[in-house]
């Protein structure tokens, strides 16, 4: 049996004391059933509990049913309210539902009418809310706040953004990999007037160019061989939306020169088919080239080149927005420590060092998979330098090492002593502490190194954590 806490709840507001307890019969199996006799009784029930349904009369002694309606519906918008009225009042209760009303139900009750009339009611709210919920999950992961960033050339990049999402224009976004081009060409599309219409995507570099154009613009029914029936393309499933097309720099110059003719003409073909389909695109694109070169070499069409770059997105790589770096490990600790259920505070100072002075040469995603790893096996509080992989720390030490030489902190003597030493140090860990393995790794005999170990003081109580 059903638990009452989990029952919908429904008020009855009547007058006639046998309708509200012909109605609490009918209905207090299924729902929790409050009785109101009046207007005021049912204002303070709505007070204490705002009920899923609300059955109204249209006659009552205090209030009529339409200025309870409209007094409701001020205050309680989404409210689900059912007229209840008898025959001569039908043309009140068609005025009520205009007003805001769901339906209406006449007396004398059809039982079987009036539970389908409220299921189809708590359905709709079911679907309503259901909506809600998805795009607010929707603007939480392509909402501009979540593309992270303080740096001046990210506030940049959001300024244009919210310009740019309102139009039509094409819009290129270039970038390194791991920049988050798709997550901005998302936010675009999510705050433009398209955002209730499809997002569709397809990374041109995935798909061989015997397949490019029929993902694309779709095939007809026996078009090929395997084409076995109709297919629609990323374009026309896209249709009133946007298609983003990541990697463009890497599709053939054919399908660049249809991808133009759709631009300039609004229309497709599908492959093996003479219909011409009108299709209404927003079309962004990206890549991780440099498009003029290829332009200047003659990999990619100059006219294309130009529609297609209406609105151009450059996104910085990580190593030139370090200031940025803080803002994003902050924001994956608490995306993953929430999700593996971890009460993960944040880095430790030390390995936030190393993180600021490491390269990044996968940008944004490289350190995203970081943190997602490293919290999945840490039991810690804060990150710690420890549970980093050894090409961040190595990195970073000799990028600390070469700031300290050009800011004469030490000289560059030591520096090089300091470097040989940690090259070493990591062959040895590598082979295990073997010195024949790690000379051999080093490309040196084992009496240098073990005279290269001896000069820079390197024991056998060296042995220091090894780093995964």
């Amino acid at each position: 049996m059903v638990g009452k806490e989990a029952l919908k709840s429904i008020l009855v507001v009547d007058d006639e004391v046998g309708a509200r307890e012909s109605l609490k019969m009918i209905l207090k199996g299924e729902y929790q059933v409050f009785l109101a006799k009046n207007a005021e009784e049912a204002f303070q029930q709505v007070d204490g509990h705002i009920p899923d349904v609300i059955l109204l009369d249209i006659i009552l002694p205090d209030m009529d049913g339409l200025r309870i309606l409209k007094k409701l519906k001020q205050t309680l918008p989404e409210q689900i309210v059912i007229m209840i009225t008898a025959t001569k009042t039908v043309k009140t209760a068609v005025e009520a539902m205009k007003l805001g009303a769901y339906d209406y139900v006449t007396k004398p009750f059809d039982v079987d009418e009036l539970r389908l009339i409220i299921n189809r009611a708590l359905s709709t709210k079911a679907l309503k809310e259901e909506n809600q919920r998805l795009w607010m999950e929707v603007d939480r992961n392509f909402g501009f706040e979540n593309i992270v960033g303080k740096s001046k050339g990210m506030k940049d990049i959001f300024k244009v953004v919210k310009q740019v999402a309102d139009t039509r224009s094409t819009v290129l976004i270039m970038g390194e990999s791991g920049t988050g081009k798709e997550l901005i060409s998302r936010a675009i599309h999510y705050h433009s007037p398209r955002k209730n219409h499809p997002f569709v995507t397809i990374n041109c570099a995935a798909i061989p160019e015997t397949l490019i154009e029929s993902e694309l613009f779709g095939h007809e029914k026996g078009a090929f061989t395997n084409a076995i029936e109709k297919k629609l393309g990323r374009f026309e499933a896209a249709h009133e939306g946007t298609l983003f097309l990541d990697e463009i720099g890497e599709l053939s110059l054919m399908t660049q020169a249809k991808i133009l003719r759709f631009l300039e003409e609004k229309e497709l073909n599908r492959v093996g088919g003479s219909k011409t389909i009108k299709v209404d695109v927003r079309l962004i694109t990206a890549t991780n080239k440099d498009l003029p070169q290829l332009v200047k070499t003659g990999q990619f069409r100059e006219d294309l080149y130009y529609r297609i770059n209406v609105v151009p997105i450059i996104l910085p790589p990580l190593r030139e927005r370090r200031e940025d770096i803080p803002l994003l490990i902050s924001h994956f600790t608490k995306k993953f420590s929430e999700e593996n259920q971890k009460q993960l505070k944040g880095v430790s100072k030390e390995a936030l060092e190393l993180l600021l002075n490491y390269e990044w040469p996968g940008n944004v995603r490289e350190l995203e998979n970081l943190i997602e790893r490293v919290i999945a096996l840490t039991h810690n509080e804060y990150i710690q330098p420890d549970e980093l992989p050894l090409p961040i720390i190595n990195q970073s030490k000799a990028n600390g090492l070469k700031e300290s030489v050009l800011s004469g902190q030490i000289s560059f003597s030591r520096a090089e002593e300091e470097f040989e030493k940690e090259i070493i140090l990591d062959a040895l860990r590598k082979a295990n502490f073997i010195q024949s393995h790690a000379a051999e790794i080093l490309g040196i005999s084992r009496r240098i190194l073990k005279y290269k170990m001896d000069k820079l003081g390197i024991q056998q109580q060296d042995r220091i954590k090894q780093y995964s």
